[in-house]
């Protein structure tokens, strides 16, 4: 399975959180009323967050731990009105620079979450940057530390 081999990566080469326990988990999806798909469960269980290439405070990608995921519209907007972002929308990722990645649970296609680039300026404009989050950690993975969304050129190295 894939998700194994990215998580044993996160786990070797970056900064993971302990994992969450099955407890932790089940009161994460009572607080926010949706079930995580198979990619999240996994991560979730294996870590409960992490950063990707570099630790706190120079992290870019910061997955959040389940304490800190939110609706992205109070995230970015500090509002909890439907102008101000869709309520199935949730943060994922803080990208450290008033940027988040979010997913979408109403979007929900083949069992997984879609994710989105949700720029703080534009938001709710959102652009999908993933089928799942397994799409999205090998993406990351691989991208040299940059928002590979952003980039049409492969990373240096």
């Amino acid at each position: 399975m894939a998700m194994d081999r990215l998580l044993e990566e996160v786990s070797r080469l970056h900064f993971p959180r302990p994992p969450a326990t099955t407890e932790q988990l089940s009161a994460f999806e009572v607080r926010v009323g949706w079930k995580l798909d198979p990619d999240l469960r996994a991560f979730y269980l294996h870590c409960d967050g992490c950063t990707l290439f570099e630790t706190l405070p120079d992290a870019k990608y910061r997955v959040l731990p389940l304490t800190e995921i939110q609706h992205a519209r109070r995230a970015i907007r500090a509002s909890d009105e439907e102008e101000d972002g869709a309520a199935s929308q949730y943060t994922l990722v803080d990208m450290q620079d008033t940027n988040y990645v979010v997913l979408d649970v109403a979007q929900a296609a083949n069992g997984h979450y879609p994710l989105f680039d949700a720029f703080h300026e534009t938001y709710p404009e959102t652009e999908r940057i993933a089928s799942s989050f397994e799409e999205f950690l090998e993406r990351a993975l691989r991208s040299g530390d940059r928002a590979y969304w952003l980039i049409s050129d492969p990373p240096e190295g």
